[in-house]
């Protein structure tokens, strides 16, 4: 609860298959639980600009493809027993808009930041600039975990 009384209770995850994203899943559960949340786990997807090129060429499933995504992110990030207070929603639409759109009623919004090490390290991709920018509830944005120094 917040300082007015008010319950803290949808935490939004934008999941894109990236290690970044598994780790702002696993963030937001940690977040979630002493606070009693719900982490809602959304994957976004739309048909291409030219999408009837995609058809003549016989390449389809995008919806499919973003859902099995999804699935294996969620499943990454908890292991064979999805907690409870996590729930998985497929969106059709572009992340950043939707994430946007998503943000106006949740009290937190997590996303993932696939760096690139170095000064490049240093920036935010444009989807994570745009939600910290143009959101309508905080973001935490979550970089790629690092691995764990070799002991010499």
């Amino acid at each position: 609860m917040d300082s007015a009384g008010a319950q803290f209770g949808r935490i939004v995850v934008g999941v894109d298959g990236s290690e970044a994203s598994i780790e702002a899943l696993r963030q937001a559960q940690r977040l979630a639980v002493p606070l009693g949340a719900k982490v809602e786990a959304h994957a976004y997807w739309d048909y291409p600009q030219a999408y009837s090129g995609y058809m003549l060429m016989g390449i389809e499933g995008f919806e499919e493809r973003a859902g099995q995504i999804l699935d294996e992110s969620v499943r990454t990030a908890y292991g064979d027993q999805t907690p409870s207070n996590v729930v998985a929603n497929l969106v059709r639409g572009h992340p950043r808009d939707s994430l946007i759109e998503a943000s106006r009623d949740a009290d937190l919004l997590v996303v993932g930041r696939r760096g690139h090490g170095g000064f490049g390290g240093l920036l935010l991709g444009s989807v994570s600039s745009a939600l910290v920018a143009h959101a309508h509830c905080p973001v935490l944005v979550v970089h790629t975990p690092e691995a764990p120094a070799e002991s010499a």
